[in-house]
């Protein structure tokens, strides 16, 4: 185990094989951040840095925030949806959610800020290169079908991958 844990521990250390720059929706302009991606043996590893999160008023409601990678290929929109065309979860094999090869683990904000490591097997990075990363307004609540009820889409970035 302490083996398994320095090896991905030492992935955080090297350029990433691909990453997303997040950015708000222009109802949240100071929301920025980005979503690293780690080829590793064991899956990809994901590394989440994101500032500038809404804070919530009241202090049961803090701040909860749906995170997915989405089908679509850009984070364009129109009035009512600024990320319409990243489109829905990511879900090539159909599965219902919260199994979507998309679906992440939620942002817990801290002032405004999170911080998110986790190893999946979901997906591999040929699979999301060019896909989107939404943060949504609201927690996933990992049971509403399709998509778990988690809210507007408050910021978009598009996966870019690196050459090695």
């Amino acid at each position: 185990m302490n083996n398994n844990f320095s090896s991905i521990a030492m992935q955080l250390c090297r350029r990433p094989d691909a990453e997303a720059v997040i950015i708000g929706s222009e109802k949240y302009p100071l929301l920025c951040g980005v979503l690293r991606f780690y080829r590793t043996g064991g899956g990809v590893l994901c590394a989440a840095e994101i500032s500038g999160l809404p804070d919530k008023d009241t202090p049961c409601r803090s701040g909860v925030f749906g995170f997915h990678i989405h089908g679509g290929e850009c984070c364009s929109g129109n009035a009512d949806d600024p990320f319409a065309d990243a489109e829905m979860h990511y879900n090539p094999e159909n599965y219902p959610h919260p199994y979507h090869a998309g679906d992440m683990p939620p942002l817990f904000s801290n002032c405004g800020y999170a911080f998110s490591v986790f190893l999946t097997d979901r997906f591999s990075l040929r699979d999301v290169i060019g896909k989107t990363v939404i943060i949504h307004s609201k927690p996933d609540d990992f049971t509403t079908q399709p998509s778990g009820n988690s809210g507007e889409k408050i910021a978009c970035g598009r996966i870019t991958g690196y050459c090695r």
